[in-house]
C-alpha cells in the first residue's frame, strides 16, 4: 500500500471498450480517458474519439475540470503520447502541457501497471457497472451522461484512513487541488468527417453547413482547444466554412447565410421549364395493337387465332347465391 497525500497526485489512464456502437463511428473500441484521485479515490471519465495527443490533451483539461481541479503530479504509464516508452523521458510537447496546467508528470516504472491502482480500480468499476449495458441506440453525448452519473455515485463509498471513516466525496472536498487555466492547453484537435446530402457536417453532438457540391466528400475539422471557432478544410487544406462553435451535445444545427442561398440556388438551377411535358402528343395505335383488337373482336384475318367467345350468365351465379343463403344440411355437404 502506498500512502498519498491529500493533492498530490492524480492516475490517468487510457481504458479500451471493445464493440461500442456503430453510430458512434470509432471503429472497434471505445476510448474512456479516467483520472483519479490518489488520495480520496475520486475518478472521473471521458470518452474520446481517438487516443491521439489532441485528443489526449481534450480529455485531460475535462477531467481535471470534473474533478473541480489538478493535484501537483499527473502518473502515467508508458503511453507514447506522453513520453518515450523505452526510455520513459516525458515528450516535449507533453512537457509544454504540464508545464501550462502547473504540474508535475510521473511515469510508472517499466512492466510496474499497478503502480497506479487507484485508476485501475476505478477502469475495473466502468468497465463493469456501465459499459457493459450501454445500449446500441445510446448516443455518444447519453453515454458520456451515464459515466459521470456512476463516478457520482462512487463518491458514496467509504473509506477508512487513520482510523476515521469517510465517504470518498468528504475525502475530495478537503483535498487542496491547484486550479485549472481559464482555457485548456491550445492543442489543434483534427477529426475527419464526411459531408452530408444536406450540405451537413458533424461535431460534437452538433452538425455545421458547408457550401453545396461537396456531398460525400471527406473534410477535416480543424479545432485549436479554447479557441470559439471550427474551420473545415478539404483534403487540399483549402478552408470552405468557419463556424462558431456550439456547445457540445446540443444537437444544434448551425448554417451559414451564404452556405443557405448558395443550396437554395442548386436546387432551383436543378429544376427546368424549358422542356414541359407534351400532355398533347398523338400516339396512334401499333400494328400490334391492332392485330390484337382485331382477335378480341373475333375478327381476325385467316390464319390468326381469334379469341374465345365467352358467355356471361348471371343467372347461374344467382343461383348459386340462392343456394349460399342457408347452410348445407350434413347431407348435402356429404354429397358435394
Amino acid at each position: 500500500m502506498i500512502a498519498y497525500p491529500p493533492g498530490e497526485e492524480i492516475q490517468f489512464d487510457w481504458l479500451e471498450l471493445p464493440d461500442p456502437p456503430a453510430a458512434w463511428g470509432v471503429g472497434s473500441h471505445a476510448h474512456l480517458l479516467v483520472g483519479a484521485l490518489a488520495h480520496s479515490g475520486r475518478w472521473r471519465a471521458v470518452l474520446a474519439e481517438a487516443e491521439d495527443f489532441p485528443h489526449l490533451v481534450q480529455a485531460l483539461d475535462k477531467v481535471v475540470r470534473k474533478l473541480g481541479g489538478t493535484a501537483r503530479r499527473w502518473r502515467f504509464d508508458r503511453m507514447a503520447t506522453v513520453c518515450h516508452p523505452p526510455s520513459g523521458r516525458v515528450l516535449p510537447a507533453f512537457a509544454a502541457v504540464a508545464k501550462y496546467y502547473g504540474v508535475g508528470v510521473d511515469i510508472c516504472p517499466p512492466r510496474r501497471g499497478n503502480r497506479k491502482g487507484v485508476v485501475e480500480k476505478a477502469n475495473h468499476s466502468a468497465a463493469q457497472r456501465w459499459w457493459r449495458t450501454v445500449p446500441d441506440a445510446l448516443s455518444v453525448e447519453q453515454a458520456q451522461s451515464g459515466v459521470d452519473k456512476l463516478a457520482l455515485r462512487m463518491d458514496e463509498r467509504r473509506r477508512r484512513i487513520d482510523g476515521a471513516s469517510a465517504t470518498v466525496a468528504e475525502l475530495a472536498s478537503a483535498e487542496p487541488l491547484l486550479e485549472v487555466p481559464t482555457r485548456p492547453f491550445p492543442a489543434e484537435l483534427e477529426v475527419e468527417r464526411t459531408v452530408s446530402p444536406q450540405g451537413l457536417v458533424s461535431f460534437d453532438g452538433n452538425q455545421y453547413s458547408v457550401p453545396p457540391g461537396l456531398p460525400g466528400v471527406q473534410v477535416v475539422v480543424l479545432h485549436r482547444l479554447g479557441e470559439d471557432y471550427l474551420h473545415f478544410l478539404t483534403a487540399g487544406r483549402a478552408v470552405v466554412a468557419k463556424h462558431r462553435r456550439a456547445p457540445g451535445g446540443s444537437g444544434q444545427v448551425v448554417r451559414d447565410a451564404g452556405h443557405v442561398i448558395a443550396l437554395e440556388r442548386a436546387v432551383l438551377a436543378s429544376f427546368s421549364d424549358r422542356a414541359p411535358c407534351k400532355s398533347k402528343v398523338r400516339r396512334p395505335p401499333s400494328q400490334a395493337a391492332l392485330a390484337e383488337a382485331d382477335r378480341l373482336r373475333g375478327t381476325g384475318t385467316s390464319g390468326s387465332a381469334t379469341a374465345e367467345r365467352v358467355v356471361i350468365d348471371l343467372s347461374h351465379y344467382a343461383a348459386v347465391a340462392d343456394r349460399l343463403r342457408t347452410a348445407p344440411t350434413p347431407e348435402e355437404d356429404h354429397g358435394e
